[in-house]
This record gives C-alpha cells, structure tokens and sequence, in this order.
C-alpha cells in the first residue's frame, strides 16, 4: 500500500480526514479499534448534534456509509496500530491483526474519553441510580424511550443537571473547560420540556460558557422559550431523602445554602484525554502535552503537525472539541498529509 495514508481513529475527525483524502484520488487506510466506525456520537449513542440539530445516526452515520462505500478507502476495524516506523513518505505501521501498511503520513484522529462521574462520588454518581450523566440522556432520547428516572421507569418532574463535572476541577486533576458541555446541557434541558412540558430543569452552573453563536441558540432560548432555570452556585453534595435526591450547595450570587429535592440529576461530563493516549504517543513517536492529550505544533505554521514530521492530529485528540471543529480539522490535516505525500511522491514541489 505504498502512498497510502494511514488514518488512525473513525469517529468525525478521522472520517472526515478519509472522506477529503479519497475525494482527490489519495489511497487511505483507515484503522479503528472498535467493531463500529463513527466514534463517541455512534458509539456512546448520541442524539440530536449541536448546533445542527441533525441525528447523530444520520448526520454521522452518513460520514460513516460514505467511507465504507470508498473504493479507495481500506477500512480495518476491531484492531489497532502496535508499530509505527520509518521516515516522512515511507512509514511502516505494523498492525494488531497483523497486517503491515507502507504510509507516506499518519493522521491521528483517536479522539477522547468521556469522564467517569465515578471520580465525583460526593455528587450520588453510582449510589443513587436516578443521578446519571449527560451520555446516559443522550441515550435515552435517542432509543426511543424517553426521559426516565432508572430506578423506577417514572417520567420525571423536577430534573437538575450539573455542570462542569470532570472539568475546571483541580481537586481531581481536570483543570481543563471541556468547551462543549454548557451547549450540551442547554440542548438537553430544552429536549427534557419539550417532552415533558411539566418538567422543571435547573441548570447549576459556576459560569455559562455558550460561545459565539450558542449564547443565543441555547442559553438565552432554553431560558426564554423553555423556560429552564439557572443557578449560580457551588454544589456541596448529593444525598437522598429516601424518596427525591437531594441537591445541597450555596447560591453563589445571594451567599446563601440552598437545599432543593429532584428526581432525575444529570452530571454534565467533561472530555478527558484519551485513556491510551500514553501509548499512541509511544507508537507513534509524538508528545502529549501537560494534561495527556497529543500535542500539536503551532497553529499558525505548522498545520495540524504533531511533534513528529509526517504524523498529523485532527480533533479531541488535541483536547476538548466540537464535532464540527473536528471535522473541519480533519479535512485541514487531510489537506497536510496530501501535501506532504506529493511532494515526496515528486507531484508537487
């Protein structure tokens, strides 16, 4: 497969990246190590996508029928890149299944890992089966089977969601915004009253982080056509009562304890790293920055470049992102890794 391009990671990113590389003629081999392409919005079971509003099964299920229908793609999935050798224009990666690639670029596009609210036991994750996380929703709306509280398949009415959970906490190691997550839960929050009219959500939050354009698509909307409430405040704990959770924190605005009993809380999880980011930097010969994640060259001059010449990183490789940032870096590291290719194939000087 010599001048092939080896694309590590399906999930938006890495599509995107094999969708711009077939577009124009380029051979890709596409490596993805779960049995399904598509990523954290196929395979954790997304619903409606910020800021589309599209089905995740449709907007990314499409990406993902459109590179399993590319005769120039070489799709292998279910298996992993143990070896990565060589020099920019002639790479030799050793698969897990066992086949070898000759590569003229890499693209690493292998994404993150969602937080596990279990690093946040003081907030009921994992002891109260009615407090569950943003993904675990997400799931919910798209099987099908609505908003439910686990515990007993009621329909809830009063729904708090927490924000910031595994992000811009130091005590546990996330110092990071995870960026997506407040447009996220506003989304969320107005799919929760738009099923279930009679539903109250609050939203508790340190601050509202809905950038550009979000600000008036979901923060304002969700309060003024929804009418989801927001509350300022440090959340204490998580306890139950034996019938309602009970959410405890200060109203950080008025420097008071508030105490008010839910149904159904919703952690609001961050992006972590990778979990095996330590040894896709070992693979592939690139650095992570401080907090675990790939590091990237300067934006500026070095498009989507890693520290290693011919090995490119697209998406939340890098660190929190959003779907449609992601694929527009997975077609600029596309756009990278062609360059490279042809120059050392003599196309282009």
């Amino acid at each position: 497969m010599t001048g092939a391009v080896l694309v590590a990671g399906a999930g938006p990113a890495g599509l995107a990246a094999a969708q711009a590389l077939a577009s124009v003629g380029q051979r890709v081999v596409l490596v993805e190590k779960e049995s399904r392409l598509g990523g954290a919005p196929i395979l954790s079971g997304y619903a409606k996508l910020v800021p589309s509003g599209e089905w995740a099964k449709d907007a990314i299920g499409g990406m993902v029928s459109g590179v399993e229908g590319e005769a120039l793609v070489t799709v292998k999935k279910g298996t992993r890149v143990e070896q990565f050798g060589g020099a920019p224009g002639a790479f030799t990666a050793r698969l897990a299944d066992g086949s070898s690639v000759e590569a003229g670029a890499a693209i690493l596009a292998t994404g993150f890992t969602h937080f596990d609210s279990v690093n946040k036991p003081e907030w009921g994750f994992g002891t109260f089966p009615d407090v569950v996380t943003t993904t675990q929703v997400e799931q919910m709306i798209s099987s099908g089977g609505g908003i439910r509280c686990p515990s007993d398949g009621r329909a809830p009415r009063r729904v708090a969601i927490l924000l910031c959970v595994g992000s811009r906490d130091r005590q546990i190691g996330r110092e990071w915004c995870s960026k997506i997550c407040c447009t996220v839960s506003c989304n969320i929050a107005m799919e929760i009253r738009e099923e279930l009219p009679e539903c109250h959500v609050y939203i508790y939050y340190m601050d509202i982080r809905t950038f550009g354009l979000y600000e008036t698509s979901y923060y304002w909307r969700s309060q003024e056509e929804f009418k989801v409430k927001y509350i300022k405040a440090r959340i204490a704990e998580v306890t139950s009562d034996g019938e309602k959770l009970i959410v405890k924190g200060e109203d950080t605005l008025v420097k008071r304890p508030i105490t008010i009993p839910f149904d159904m809380v919703i952690h609001a999880i961050g992006m972590d790293p990778n979990v095996e980011n330590a040894s896709i930097a070992r693979v592939f010969g690139v650095n992570l920055q401080e907090h675990g994640h790939i590091a990237k060259g300067s934006a500026y001059g070095a498009l989507c470049e890693t520290s290693r010449p011919g090995v490119f990183v697209a998406g939340a490789a890098t660190g929190p992102e959003t779907i449609d940032d992601s694929i527009a870096q997975g077609k600029a590291a596309a756009m990278a890794a062609l360059a490279l290719v042809q120059r050392r194939d003599g196309i282009a000087a």
